[in-house]
């Protein structure tokens, strides 16, 4: 069994101590919590878990197109962004794929299984771990890549394209495009590509409801895509009641809860910019530029990732090591942002080790 981040009831029961008297620093999940809004509409609604959803999930498609600015015939749903996903690049069953380097390393495990040939595309520390548009398009003709896989902005590094860059890659090559935009919603609008799906049915974006909406366990996710074929061959192989009852009406108001919407995405950015400014305060720390609600940390110094994981876990801080991902060694680290209480309480933890 896979697990995404530190497994922080298995800690909690090891010293004996309440779940919540841990900062999880490795699970990259808005630390608000949910739209108080959706939570009541939930509330005041239970009488609905007595009948089966509508099979057809009308409004809750509805919901989701006009909040990601595409056509409600292109929306599919499944249970959490991970399963699209994979039904895309087993749909696309490309000879050859390319991902980004480093990842998140489930997309290369799917690859695995359809793939002959897997390129990667590293993104280097020399250059801050950026993406650059034009070297893609470059690299997608002359290895004639025929589906590119990545998150944007970019696990674990928060490196990420605008949706003009998207677009110039979809306009200048024949790549199939799986973009992952788990994270988009941390970012500014001009990084969604929601819209470039009516134009181009070479994209297909996967959005979960885990890390922005805090809501991991509804398990709800969705594509976007207008390629007709994928959708039929999708609801040909899913079941009658795809979502749960819950998840349908979660997904029917957290999207339209705009007050919901600005508080998450103000807070995420203030906060930030607060973690990376004392990031750079600390000699032995280099924070990586992001724009996602991870900051990706280089260490300078004799202390690995996985000490200081071991250091700060002693103060129940939990942090991601990063040697797991491709192309990263124990120089570095991954925090989230937090309550402001926990992020004061990392930084002086981190400035006590280093200083």
């Amino acid at each position: 069994m896979k697990n995404h981040g530190a497994n922080v009831f298995e800690i909690a029961r090891k010293r004996n101590i309440d779940v919540s008297e841990i900062s999880d620093f490795s699970s990259n999940i808005n630390p608000l919590g949910a739209s108080k809004k959706t939570l009541n509409y939930l509330k005041d609604n239970l009488n609905l878990l007595f009948t089966y959803p509508d099979p057809n999930y009308i409004e809750l498609k509805k919901s989701i197109a006009n909040y990601n600015d595409a056509d409600e015939k292109d929306i599919i749903l499944g249970l959490g962004a991970t399963e699209i996903l994979k039904f895309g690049i087993k749909y696309y069953s490309p000879k050859n794929s390319m991902l980004l380097s480093p990842c998140y390393s489930e997309y290369e495990e799917e690859l695995k299984k359809v793939s002959q040939n897997i390129f990667h595309f590293n993104l280097k520390y020399e250059d801050k771990f950026k993406i650059d548009a034009e070297q893609l398009i470059e690299t997608i003709k002359r290895e004639n890549i025929e589906l590119l896989v990545f998150a944007n902005p970019n696990n674990p590094t928060g490196t990420a394209l605008k949706s003009t860059e998207i677009e110039k890659i979809l306009k200048e090559t024949d790549v199939k495009l799986i973009l992952d935009e788990t994270y988009t919603e941390f970012c500014e609008k001009e990084f969604s590509s929601g819209s470039l799906t009516k134009n181009y049915k070479n994209l297909l974006i996967t959005r979960g409801t885990s890390k922005f909406f805090s809501l991991p366990g509804i398990r709800l996710g969705y594509g976007i895509t207008s390629d007709k074929n994928l959708i039929q061959e999708f609801k040909a192989k899913q079941t009658l009641w795809q979502i749960n009852s819950v998840a349908d009406m979660c997904g029917q108001i957290m999207f339209k809860d705009k007050e919901y919407l600005e508080k998450v995405y103000d807070f995420i950015r203030t906060r930030r910019e607060y973690l990376f400014n004392e990031l750079k305060k600390i000699k032995s720390l280099e924070p990586i530029e992001t724009k996602s609600n991870f900051i990706l940390i280089k260490i300078h110094g004799d202390i690995t990732s996985t000490e200081l994981r071991e250091k700060l876990a002693e103060n129940l801080l939990i942090v991601r090591d990063c040697k797991t991902f491709k192309s990263l060694d124990d120089s570095y680290f991954r925090i989230c942002i937090l309550s402001d209480k926990e992020n004061e309480k990392l930084i002086k933890h981190l400035k006590d080790v280093f200083e």
